[in-house]
């Protein structure tokens, strides 16, 4: 890393340090000084956070970070660890530890807010106005219980309202969306629409009124423009009859740079997806490059050639698969509790594989009967946790793929491990 970091912390709350911890508070300062001293040791940059901070008695703040920051911490964070401060009382400790703790020049103050009050963003807001240089935060607020602090909207209410807070930070908005939209796929967890920034009706706008003043002056209903966080077009843009270099134009445009071979394989998947859909999007577009790049880094150990699935509300759903193994033709069936079920179980016996599917999630990634279908799912087989996306017009199709990403995951090794017993995240 060119500026490597250590985070250490320890929680300060009365309630954490007599039934979490077990320790008087002299045992937890001596605790953080020595772990911060260690820290500092190897390397250049320390964060040190006194976890349930918002909790804490202010004066015992005030000690601990004093000592934190003449054991060598250069930032010293106050996390809102379970998301119980409002913005004033926020406001008023970073103000109050700013102006009371000793700490040589230079060191920073940074804040961590949970979003289970909802007030994540605002608390992080008011943090900056009293004067905290870093913030820690998550796209699309994703986080532990409620989430954290959303990114997007951190980053473009200090651009929107530059005139309240005078800070600026060095992330390209327009990377905003793709990057919200990526995290989607990966993760499976869904954006909601009306999600600040980067949900599905952000910039839409229902209401008569709305669209006449919209019509009259944009400025009227708009106090940012979609283009600012990177959200496509809504024209249609591609068909069925669309050369390669229209295609990759359009690519480039949205921000994506594709070697040649990369541009072959999404150009093929824009075929295939064009002679079943009439009209392709640019949210079309960045799914099927999102699915090729989820597909590409991942050791393909089976190959999926052909499905076929037979399902109906009279009888059981069976599926036929036929898949090559190391090199080997493999031709199964099985049946479930519906198509998906039995295809999966198909799947699993071709490959020899034992996989427990944990999570799918279906998302429809433009609207019409032939809107292009995203499938993430998690899959277990084991010690081993994979997730997988696939898309397609085809639901089931979708479904398949996302199965055998996942499941390709695992066989070649690329999965997270896991015990049966995990720990409890980590949450600061």
């Amino acid at each position: 890393a060119q500026k490597p970091r250590i985070h250490t912390f320890i929680a300060t709350s009365p309630i954490h340090m007599e039934y979490k911890l077990r320790k008087k508070p002299e045992e937890v300062v001596r605790a953080a000084r020595e772990a911060v001293a260690l820290a500092r040791s190897l390397g250049p940059e320390v964060e040190f956070s006194a976890e349930d901070a918002t909790r804490s008695d202010w004066n015992f703040l005030v000690q601990i970070f004093t000592v934190a920051a003449r054991a060598g911490a250069t930032i010293l964070n106050v996390p809102d660890t379970v998301g119980y401060t409002t913005p004033k009382e926020y406001y008023d400790l970073i103000r109050y530890l700013i102006e009371h703790v000793d700490a040589p020049e230079g060191v920073q103050f940074s804040v961590h807010c949970h979003n289970d009050l909802g007030l994540a963003v605002a608390n992080t807001l008011a943090a900056i106005e009293a004067g905290a240089t870093q913030v820690e935060c998550t796209i699309n607020g994703i986080g532990e219980r409620a989430g954290n602090a959303a990114l997007e909207e951190i980053v473009m209410a200090l651009r929107v309202r530059r005139d309240r807070w005078g800070a600026t930070t060095g992330i390209n908005t327009r990377e905003i969306y793709r990057t919200s939209r990526l995290l989607q796929s990966v993760t499976g967890i869904q954006v909601q629409p009306n999600k600040a920034i980067v949900g599905a009706n952000a910039f839409a706008h229902e209401s008569g009124i709305h669209q006449d003043g919209m019509l009259k002056h944009r400025d009227t209903y708009e106090i940012m423009k979609p283009e600012d966080v990177g959200v496509p077009e809504s024209s249609l843009v591609l068909g069925k009859h669309s050369g390669r270099a229209a295609f990759r134009a359009r690519l480039e445009h949205l921000g994506y740079q594709l070697t040649d071979a990369e541009i072959d394989s999404a150009f093929r998947r824009f075929k295939e997806l064009a002679d079943r859909k009439r009209t392709i999007t640019d949210h079309d577009l960045m799914a099927i490059v999102g699915d090729e790049q989820a597909h590409r880094t991942v050791v393909e150990v089976c190959r999926l050639e052909s499905f076929q699935v037979v399902a109906g509300n009279e009888q059981m759903a069976t599926a036929a698969v036929r898949l090559v193994r190391d090199g080997e033709v493999v031709q199964e069936a099985a049946s479930g509790d519906g198509p998906i079920s039995a295809l999966y179980h198909a799947i699993d016996r071709a490959a020899r594989f034992e996989g427990q599917l944990l999570d799918y999630r279906l998302n429809a990634v433009t609207e019409g009967e032939d809107a292009l279908g995203e499938v993430t799912v998690r899959v277990r087989a084991g010690d081993r946790v994979a997730s997988g996306r696939g898309t397609s017009t085809d639901v089931i199709e979708a479904s398949a793929r996302a199965y055998m990403n996942a499941m390709n995951k695992i066989l070649s090794g690329a999965a997270l491990a896991v015990s049966d017993d995990p720990a409890p995240g980590w949450q600061m």
